[in-house]
């Protein structure tokens, strides 16, 4: 065998025992026993403090908007998509309000006109679309139908 050959395996041998040697300090003692993932994240993600209360707690006091917004385009979409987490509203009402978006930019989020976008989304051409008004004046955000 050629001394480059002899060279290059003890090379590639030394270079993946590295790679074997790193990875035990790398890879947390967890990884894949549950699948392609550290099982220990399971246990720190059930730890966390949940900030979203859902939306059938948004309903037991916004039984209207509820209402406006099950008639609505909207209806499937969970009220903490537009609004925010509404943990710390639902623990202290006064002190803390949700967002309340407003503008052009907030609907055009999902409504700009956008070609990866499913076909069964309204989208408009912000640019053109009744040009420097906003959306509010024209549609009501949990039923967006025109006023």
């Amino acid at each position: 065998m050629p001394p480059q050959i002899k060279r290059l395996a003890l090379l590639f041998t030394i270079f993946i025992g590295c790679f074997i040697l790193v990875r035990h300090f790398l890879v947390p003692k967890s990884f894949g026993k549950y699948g392609h993932y550290r099982a220990d994240s399971v246990e720190e993600n059930k730890s966390a403090a949940v900030n979203y209360a859902g939306a059938d707690v948004c309903t037991g006091c916004h039984e209207d908007i509820a209402k406006t917004k099950a008639d609505g385009k909207h209806a499937r979409i969970a009220c903490e998509t537009c609004h925010g987490p509404g943990g710390k509203h639902i623990e202290d009402p006064s002190s803390f309000k949700p967002n309340r978006p407003k503008g052009r930019q907030f609907c055009g989020m999902c409504h700009a006109k956008n070609a990866a976008r499913p076909k069964a989304i309204p989208q408009v051409d912000l640019e053109k679309h009744n040009e420097g008004m906003e959306c509010y004046l024209c549609h009501k955000a949990h039923s967006p139908k025109i006023r």
